[in-house]
């Protein structure tokens, strides 16, 4: 029994489609670490606040130590970062030589906080995971009036011990050469319920915190 063999003739722009599918394969996933290295390299998201210390329109101070800007997206009336010129990713990088930097940038925002507003209550500290790559002091106004504050974990990465007191951190530094931070709770601070951070009021929206903290004064005690 003769079996019949029929050859069914290739388009030319179909073989070609073939042929380089199959000489591309090889090429995927060089391809595909290619992107990744580029997600984190220096056009990645999180180096953004190296490119806003060269922004003349985010720039507000600079001498030779540090910059400070604006925070691209504040949480309050006055949000304000200070960096150090020199490349410091975040605070497990500084040791005991690093204390008189922090010191100096600590005084840098409490400088630009008086410019700002003179008579308004400001905080001055560091997140215990910040999202952004180089060291930055957050200078922020208690008054959180901002329409870029807009969730629970916006509202509780300023409010909770996710954010230490940038005294505090010197005070470590100097005692222990090293900053030392636990961060297993981090997550769980940012899930937390919404709370004044004046009156410990428990509120179950941002709009009715914002209301409610509009009723309080936020501005700096007299000194007698």
């Amino acid at each position: 029994m003769h079996h019949k063999i029929f050859f069914y003739p290739l388009r030319f722009n179909t073989f070609r489609s073939i042929h380089n599918y199959s000489v591309s394969l090889p090429n995927l996933r060089k391809m595909a670490s290619s992107n990744s290295a580029k997600k984190k390299g220096p056009g990645h998201w999180s180096t953004g606040l190296l490119t806003s210390m060269e922004d003349p329109e985010m720039k507000v101070d600079e001498d030779d130590k540090c910059v400070t800007i604006k925070d691209k997206y504040p949480k309050a009336q006055y949000h304000f970062l200070v960096l150090p010129k020199d490349k410091i990713s975040n605070l497990k990088n500084l040791n005991g030589d690093n204390v008189e930097l922090l010191k100096h940038i600590h005084f840098k925002g409490q400088e630009i906080a008086d410019k700002a507003d003179k008579h308004l209550l400001f905080r001055f500290g560091y997140h215990a995971v910040p999202s952004m790559g180089q060291l930055h002091l957050h200078v922020i106004s208690q008054d959180f009036n901002s329409p870029c504050l807009k969730t629970k974990k916006h509202w509780n990465s300023f409010t909770t011990e996710y954010f230490i007191d940038s005294e505090r951190i010197i005070k470590q530094l100097e005692n222990k050469g090293r900053i030392e931070i636990d961060t297993s709770s981090s997550e769980t601070l940012l899930k937390k319920d919404l709370q004044c951070h004046i009156c410990s009021k428990k509120l179950s929206t941002i709009p009715a915190l914002k209301s409610h903290i509009a009723l309080h004064c936020v501005s700096r005690k007299k000194s007698t």
